[in-house]
């Protein structure tokens, strides 16, 4: 069950699953689009682990591969060549069903352009995933509740996106993300429509998510207002890995 106790502070439900290894572990991963004169690479060998347990930046230049190294991670985009391996699981060798089931059960996504449905209302809309998953709609309702609350949208929760500010669709979309208690959280710049104070609660209940021992979180981001909330920072450039840098302490 999913509870929060006060404003910001929310205890997501245990999920099977071993903590031990890597989250995310990625070999000689490249990804290329187009061809001929169109031919693009946006990842280029790219060899890289991920612990659980830690919140990872990961940070660089736009267009330097982030987006596209977070989708292959996710498994909405599949590597060219290489191995990615997610919480145990080989995503290269997935087929499509499995590899979709995969991720409505383990993976939550805070997509940079929200992605809410129109039609319905911030608490509605956070609650969809537990709702696929087949939980009761009044258990669901409850869950998605908390953690709206939990990020100061308790005033807006009967309000349809387009009676809501980008910060508050961000929200919005980060306890969307958060409600089924994923083990891998992926998220593609959280804070941007944020101001100082908002990015900072988001930030710290995403980190909430990160700490637990059988869990992962990926944060791209170009908001070095957040990198106190890093346990490290993955530097890309060029669709490479540059340099990884692991933090003493993060908040």
């Amino acid at each position: 069950m999913i509870s929060a106790s006060n404003a910001g502070a929310v205890t997501l439900p245990s999920r099977p699953g071993s903590g031990s290894g890597a989250a995310v572990r990625l070999a000689g991963v490249s990804k290329v689009f187009g061809t001929d004169a169109t031919r693009t690479v946006a990842l280029a060998d790219v060899s890289l682990d991920l612990p659980y347990g830690e919140l990872v930046l990961l940070v660089g230049p736009s267009g330097c591969g982030k987006t596209t190294l977070i989708s292959v991670v996710a498994g909405l985009l599949d590597a060219t060549r290489g191995e990615v391996e997610v919480l145990g699981e080989n995503l290269s060798r997935m087929g499509g069903g499995r590899k979709v089931r995969f991720r409505g059960e383990n993976i939550g996504f805070v997509f940079q352009q929200y992605n809410l449905l129109p039609a319905l209302t911030a608490v509605e809309n956070a609650c969809v995933p537990l709702l696929i998953a087949g939980v009761p709609r009044p258990r669901a309702v409850a869950r998605a509740t908390e953690l709206l609350v939990a990020v100061g949208m308790e005033p807006h929760l009967k309000k349809y996106p387009t009676q809501l500010s980008g910060g508050q669709q961000q929200r919005v979309a980060i306890a969307r993300a958060l409600v089924h208690g994923p083990r891998l959280l992926v998220c593609d710049e959280p804070t941007a429509a944020l101001d100082a104070a908002s990015g900072r609660t988001v930030m710290g209940l995403i980190r909430q998510v990160a700490v637990q021992p059988d869990r992962a979180v990926v944060v791209v981001t170009h908001d070095s207002r957040v990198y106190d909330f890093g346990d490290r920072i993955v530097r890309m450039a060029d669709g490479k890995i540059e340099g990884v840098e692991r933090k003493s302490a993060a908040v």
